[in-house]
C-alpha cells in the first residue's frame, strides 16, 4: 500500500499529526523525510518516543526515502510521509516515487512569506515548487486536520499571486 498521505508540515511530528491524522488514517508507519532531521540522532529519538506504541517511525534523508520507496521496502505498510517543505516532496517525486496527492497543512508564517490560508504561508520558492509538483500531476490540497474543508492550494496561489502565471 505504501504512502497513504504525504503531508507538508514544517513542525513534522506533533499533536495534530498524531491525534488528528494518524488516528483517521490508521497508518502503521511514519516516515519523516528531511535531511537535517535524519542526521540529528537526538531529534530522531525525540520523534520516536512521541508516537503511540505499535506505530513505526523512521527519519530518512530524501535520498534514503527514494531508495526505500522505489525498492518496495514499504509496500506492505500504510505510510504517513511527513515533509517540512515542498522541495523535498518535489525531489522525492523526481526520484521516481509516485504520489497522487500531497497535503499542505502546516507551513507557518515567517519573514518573507505571505499567508494565503489557514496554516499556509508561502514564499516565492514555495510557490514555484508547489506549482511544479502540480504540473507533475500531483494534487496539491490544503487542510490542517482531516475533517477540515479541502482547498486546492494551486487555486489559492493563483488568487494571491495574481500577477504570476499559473
Amino acid at each position: 500500500m505504501a504512502i497513504i498521505l504525504a503531508r507538508i508540515d514544517d513542525r513534522l511530528v506533533h499533536g495534530q499529526v498524531i491525534e488528528g491524522w494518524l488516528r483517521v488514517l490508521n497508518a502503521s508507519f511514519i516516515i519523516v523525510v528531511n535531511d537535517l532531521v535524519a542526521a540529528d540522532k537526538m531529534q530522531s529519538a525525540l520523534y520516536s518516543i512521541s508516537i503511540p506504541s505499535g506505530i513505526h517511525i523512521e527519519c530518512l534523508t530524501v535520498g534514503e526515502a527514494i531508495k526505500k520507496f522505489t525498492s518496495g521496502y514499504f509496500e506492505k505498510e500504510k505510510v504517513l510521509a511527513l515533509f517540512s517543505n515542498p522541495f523535498d516532496v518535489l525531489e522525492l517525486i523526481k526520484g521516481g516515487v509516485e504520489l497522487s496527492s500531497v497535503n499542505v497543512g502546516g507551513l507557518h508564517f515567517s519573514a518573507g512569506k505571505q499567508q494565503i490560508g489557514t496554516g499556509l504561508s508561502l514564499n516565492d520558492q514555495d510557490v514555484t515548487a508547489l506549482r511544479e509538483i502540480a504540473k507533475l500531476g500531483v494534487e496539491v490540497e490544503g487542510r490542517v486536520l482531516p475533517l477540515d474543508e479541502r482547498h486546492n492550494v494551486i487555486d489559492l496561489i493563483a488568487k494571491y499571486y495574481k500577477n504570476e502565471k499559473n
